[in-house]
């Protein structure tokens, strides 16, 4: 059993709605965290566990800020952070790629996490121990066609949970990071703009990992005596070989 808080970004769907169900299924106490309030609340409705609702979007920096800020004294001593929230936008090659897709990327994915791993941070200083877990991505271990920006903000969840690693070593904070191959989620329905078509195309003949199957290895890291930091963990479904390389069948 988890008797702590657990604070979880991008709980409204996919990976961290499965994340919110498997901590709190644990006795957790779960902070869910996401610009679709009906979605929040739809959510906590069906937790076993005691839930608090924070709405905001991670791109916001005064909006995280104030969010985490506003947290009642019970529910301020967070024990845990999963930074999930993130998305895809576009697939394109750089030259015909969109700015606002590369700029929608860089403000979720990276400075969106930034923001709230600086805002949770205070509380797991002060007592000297914690555990952050950052969602990243194969795409932060391989670039592949047309994905270069997305990679790229991958990438560097990746060496900013290396760098956090080490910044927070001597205050007993574990850091990990956990790097998902293809998860069938809302996920290709957000990088393809609601091209229903084209996202179920990126699934065909292959079994995909579950938003639940990265939830348990997110609990699996959680769940880890307090000697032990399971510092990195990539996951594909066994279809997959690596960033691009699959094996379908139809």
């Amino acid at each position: 059993m988890i008797d702590k808080i657990v604070l979880i970004t991008g709980a409204s769907s996919g990976i961290g709605w499965a994340t919110a169900e498997a901590f709190s299924k644990q006795g957790a106490k779960v902070i869910l965290c996401g610009r679709r309030e009906h979605k929040l609340k739809e959510l906590a409705q069906i937790l076993p566990s005691t839930s608090y609702i924070l709405n905001f979007d991670v791109r916001d920096k005064k909006a995280v800020f104030s969010a985490i800020e506003s947290l009642p004294k019970s529910w301020k001593k967070i024990s845990i952070l999963i930074n999930n929230a993130g998305n895809a936008h576009g697939l394109d090659p750089v030259q015909t790629a969109s700015l606002e897709d590369w700029e929608a990327m860089i403000d979720s994915n990276v400075k969106g996490l930034l923001y709230v791993t600086k805002a949770v941070l205070p509380v797991m200083i002060e007592a000297q121990k914690g555990h952050i877990i950052n969602l990243g991505s194969i795409a932060g271990k391989e670039v592949y066609p047309n994905g270069s920006v997305y990679c790229s903000s991958k990438y560097a969840v990746d060496a900013f949970s290396q760098g956090l690693r080490i910044d927070l070593n001597t205050f007993g904070i574990r850091v990990g990071c956990i790097h998902p191959g293809m998860v069938e989620t809302e996920f290709s329905n957000v990088r393809f703009k609601g091209n229903v078509e084209r996202a179920q195309k990126v699934y065909q003949g292959v079994k995909p990992l579950t938003a639940e199957d990265i939830a348990n290895a997110i609990l699996y890291m959680a769940l880890a005596p307090e000697h032990i930091n399971v510092a990195d963990m990539l996951i594909l479904p066994t279809q997959q070989a690596n960033a691009y390389i699959l094996n379908r069948k139809n």
